[in-house]
């Protein structure tokens, strides 16, 4: 396939810590960088070896360069905005999320992309991380049944750019509410309950799903857990799947026929984890966060004409379901 030329908007930390290194390793060419300061959209090329140009405007950027595609990486609060402009100059266009606030804005985009005939694809990157994928794998080979239930945890120490219970939800949990809808499907009931102090947010959320799926969520951004963390158990007809902090999966199947439990070996426990050691570096991360499949993904659709799965209009669901878990609280 022909290399992906695509122009940056934004350098800042995350950007630079897992979207500029994860295109790289997806084989994308970073044709131009865009930054508030010029200095800085040189300093950035320079850092991830491309010899792209550089710039302290992006309409300027979108107006002069060739490329098949945008991907913007900027502050929440000026994503939408710029991602609108980018779709109305007719780019296609990758938006870390949240892309928008809320369902009006999601729409806006949506139709946006629709009158102009490009791709827009939101950076919901647990979608590709590995150990959902395999888990994704599950539900629809139906090889344990079909799911019937689930709990997740989500935990992270916030505070430092969550102020709110709807900062939480859409700059950090989002992952995890997008992650449940791509799983399982979409969401009919919601209850929630918290004991929030300030900004140190704890959250438990109980959810019916259109499938009968029924699931538990609980959610944390508390100065306690320095150490993020996050793990999902699945419960089947014939068996149940851990995933352990994106490291490490558990496929257990239950046994099937008549034998006393402990009279043969009729159980069976299958565990998945990526190989790696020390010298693997911060590559090894950035898949299994899903950070490379993202790119990758986007990368593909360019080339083939497909809609992302991760689109402007499957974005619509997530932050309806946002407001509804939110507006359960209330």
């Amino acid at each position: 396939m022909q290399e992906i030329n695509l122009c940056f908007i934004g350098a800042g930390f995350h950007a630079s810590t897992n979207i500029y290194p994860s295109a790289i390793e997806a084989g994308i060419n970073i044709k131009a960088i865009s930054t508030r300061n010029l200095k800085n959209s040189k300093k950035a090329l320079l850092k991830f070896g491309s010899e792209g140009t550089a710039y302290d405007n992006y309409k300027k950027m979108i107006n002069s360069e060739k490329c098949q595609g945008v991907v913007v990486v900027a502050q929440p609060k000026d994503q939408y905005l710029i991602a609108l402009e980018c779709i109305k100059l007719g780019k296609n266009v990758f938006v870390d999320k949240p892309l928008g606030w809320n369902e009006e804005e999601a729409r806006i985009i949506h139709e946006a992309a629709k009158e102009n005939n490009v791709s827009v694809m939101v950076g919901f990157m647990k979608r590709f991380a590995p150990c959902y994928t395999k888990i994704k794998e599950i539900i629809e080979s139906k090889k344990l049944g079909e799911p019937r239930s689930f709990v997740v945890n989500f935990a992270v120490d916030g505070t430092p750019f969550c102020k709110n219970e709807q900062d939480f939800i859409k700059l950090a949990a989002i992952h995890i509410i997008d992650l449940i809808r791509f799983l399982f499907g979409e969401v009919t009931q919601v209850s929630g309950y918290n004991n929030n102090i300030n900004e140190n947010i704890s959250q438990c959320f109980s959810l019916k799903f259109e499938s009968g799926v029924v699931g538990s969520v609980y959610f944390s951004s508390m100065t306690a857990w320095s150490r993020e963390s996050e793990n999902m158990t699945i419960t089947f007809d014939d068996g149940f799947v851990q995933a352990e902090e994106i490291n490490k999966i558990i496929i257990h199947r239950s046994k099937k026929n008549n034998d006393v439990s402990f009279a043969s070996h009729t159980e069976e426990d299958s565990v998945f984890t990526p190989s790696g050691t020390p010298m693997s570096g911060s590559y090894r991360d950035l898949y299994l966060r899903g950070f490379v499949g993202e790119l990758k993904h986007f990368a593909t659709c360019l080339q083939t004409g497909e809609n992302p799965i991760s689109n402007a209009e499957d974005n619509i669901a997530t932050m309806i379901l946002c407001d509804k878990m939110l507006n359960s609280l209330r």
